[in-house]
């Protein structure tokens, strides 16, 4: 998956195009991603302790992960992600707009 938990990513498609935020989840055996902030759904719950929460709460819903692009920390602009493997050997991705790695 091109994108990891605490990385931020801007919504591409959808009712929340344009948006931005941080990554919360990856669920990568169904491809989605819980990103903080959006595609946000209410859910009516029934109180199931004494102090749990009831009524209509709100919540993010996962969506699929190709709907974000990671926002480069170096240039600060939604960018295609690639991986390479450095010198010790270890494989890290890479940004294809301003080439530098990212992590």
């Amino acid at each position: 998956m091109h994108v990891r938990r605490d990385d931020m990513v801007l919504v591409t498609a959808g009712k929340n195009r344009g948006k931005t935020g941080k990554i919360q989840r990856v669920l990568p055996e169904e491809n989605r991603v819980v990103v903080e902030g959006v595609n946000l759904i209410k859910r009516h719950l029934k109180r199931r302790t004494q102090t749990g929460p009831a009524g209509t709460i709100e919540r993010e819903a996962p969506f699929h992960a190709s709907n974000v692009m990671l926002l480069c920390p170096k240039c600060n602009q939604p960018a295609r992600t690639g991986h390479r493997f450095l010198a010790d050997g270890t494989k890290v991705r890479y940004c294809k707009r301003c080439q530098e790695t990212i992590e």
